[in-house]
């Protein structure tokens, strides 16, 4: 296998997908030597770094992220109250800011969504 050794950042999208290929010939391998698990280390690293700057998910806030899963569910704020058991005032001052999602909202949420209550911090 012939590699391209580098340390130098990567510095584009075709650069980084030959890192990719040649890290996962290096990962398919049997009993990569000493020299082969080092540059594979550095390999991770590069390509972390560019993911990172290139493709990362910001930090969504709980409200965003209830409403991600409102829009992907096709749910409107009637539905939610519903989900909730409490007016769609409440609903309102959830998606709004101007109340804060509680205990019980997120294990409600949570239990509608199918997702960890841990999404809403």
């Amino acid at each position: 296998m012939k590699e391209s050794k580098s340390s130098a950042p990567i510095a584009s999208e075709r650069q980084h997908l030959e890192y990719l290929s040649v890290l996962d010939k290096l990962a398919s391998k049997g009993n990569p030597t000493g020299e082969e698990e080092k540059y594979a280390e550095v390999l991770l690293t590069l390509i972390e770094a560019y993911e990172e700057e290139h493709y990362s998910i910001p930090d969504a806030s709980p409200i965003e992220v209830l409403r991600a899963l409102m829009d992907a569910n096709n749910l409107r704020q009637k539905d939610l109250a519903e989900v909730l058991g409490r007016p769609e005032s409440t609903v309102s001052a959830l998606l709004s800011g101007e109340r804060p999602l509680t205990r019980y909202h997120i294990e409600r949420f949570s239990k509608r969504f199918n997702v960890s209550p841990s999404v809403f911090f």
